[in-house]
């Protein structure tokens, strides 16, 4: 059952070795021996605050208020399930799951997801790219081309530290992590919040029009990352690999405490965006629905502070997401077909539609939300193919899904297929009842 992959995103440092397989053998215990294990669920956490989340957020605080936080609130639910459930697959076996599929699925199947996988990739380093290059642009006055240079140097100068060591690159995350979590802690005091209404619209689901279902799945397509699926079962593949079954329910209690942990605080995150637009803009500039936009209507409205706090987020969310985005584009390229590139190709190639956007002058922030349907569009794929291979026994052993979290995960899967297929047919001009 067990195998070790040739493959890995990078590795722990001989210290932090010793660390977590001494707290495996029993030799050390506690919250700070605990801390050894912390890396993965941080990094893909940062998937779930990238610039698309951005875009999509303020757009739905703005327009809709607080009436689409339920789903920010149930998408963020989900990623938990589903990015728990890839980190298992990479713990079990010691595969990633782009490997499984390749190994377990017709080579139809593979190249088709392959593909797929590749565009979602795309559309995600759009999203990153045009956030950082955003940020910098207003922040610094700069053209947007120039930004999107400096972000993608920034992000390969990131990517080499994982030369010395993959915790260089953890730790840097996490700081970027932090700093976003901090930005939209000060925006919370500086913007006004009806709080009840705010619990109220999170529990209570309602979709106004078609423009909201579209917004709905791009929350769906920003909040449930692909990349992040494929990257989770990576990340934890190789770290401490587990001698026995023993030493793998140990790994998967620490794994599963790290995601919920780092996904609620990614959750409470994105309902901040949207929050923070709904304080903002609702009441009385509902039409903001550019980052751009909401740039400038913040300074007069609450000052430059408020605004420049706003950017530094969107920046710091730019950079680390493309970090994020280029080591998933490996793990993917990697485990589906075996190909592995030098890291400045794959950033040449990923990058390449988002200059082209630019170049032509397409709107920004109205791209970011398209490729967040992109990529709710493309969601299924990588979340069928981690509930079929975690269901077998023969790849998962006695660690296979229990049938409770199974009805969960095929009802999560289809309601994404379902909003999918509705959001289709609205754009084809089908009348959907119940969209005005």
């Amino acid at each position: 059952m067990v195998a070790k992959s040739v493959h890995s995103v990078g590795s722990l440092s001989s210290k932090n070795l010793l660390a977590t397989r001494a707290i495996l053998d029993g030799k050390r215990s506690g919250i700070r021996a605990a801390l050894a294990f912390v890396g993965p669920a941080i990094i893909v956490s940062i998937a779930y605050m990238d610039p698309g989340n951005f875009a999509t957020n303020i757009q739905a605080g703005a327009k809709y208020g607080y009436g689409l936080l339920w789903v920010v609130l149930l998408a963020n639910l989900m990623a938990m399930l589903f990015q728990a459930l890839s980190a298992k697959l990479g713990i079990v076996t010691g595969k990633n799951l782009g490997e499984l599929c390749r190994e377990q699925f017709s080579k139809p199947i593979v190249w088709g997801m392959w593909g797929i996988s590749e565009i979602a990739a795309m559309a995600t380093d759009l999203a990153e790219f045009l956030g950082g290059a955003i940020g910098l642009s207003l922040l610094f006055g700069m053209p947007l081309l120039a930004g999107m240079l400096i972000t993608a140097i920034i992000t390969y100068a990131i990517l080499t530290l994982g030369n010395s060591g993959f915790r260089s690159i953890e730790l840097i995350v996490a700081s970027f992590v932090g700093l976003i979590g901090i930005c939209y802690i000060i925006e919370m005091f500086v913007v006004p919040v009806d709080w009840r209404a705010a619990a109220i619209r999170s529990l209570l689901p309602q979709i106004h029009d078609s423009e909201a279902l579209m917004l709905a799945v791009g929350i769906i397509g920003a909040t449930i990352m692909p990349h992040a699926i494929y990257l989770h079962s990576s990340l934890t593949q190789d770290r401490t690999p587990p001698r026995n079954d023993d030493e793998r329910r140990k790994l998967l209690r620490f794994s599963n405490r790290e995601v919920i942990i780092a996904l609620t605080f990614a959750g409470l995150v994105n309902m901040a965006m949207v929050i923070m637009a709904s304080g903002a803009f609702h009441a009385g500039h509902s039409d903001v629905t550019e980052i751009e936009t909401a740039y400038h209507t913040l300074t007069p409205l609450f000052g430059v502070a408020a605004a420049t706090v706003f950017l530094i987020s969107l920046l710091a969310s730019g950079t680390s997401s493309s970090v994020v985005g280029t080591m998933a584009g490996q793990v993917i390229m990697q485990g589906f077909v075996k190909f592995k590139i030098p890291v400045w190709v794959r950033r040449l190639v990923t990058i390449i539609p988002a200059f082209v956007v630019v170049a032509t002058g397409v709107n920004a922030t109205q791209a970011l939300v398209i490729s967040q349907v992109v990529l709710s569009i493309a969601l299924p794929l990588p979340m069928i193919a981690l509930l079929i291979l975690t269901q077998r026994a023969d790849i998962m052993g006695s660690f296979t899904n229990s049938r409770l979290i199974c009805v969960v995960a095929w009802i999560s899967t289809a309601a994404i297929l379902f909003l999918n297929v509705i959001l289709i047919l609205d754009s084809f001009g089908v009348s959907i009842p119940g969209l005005e």
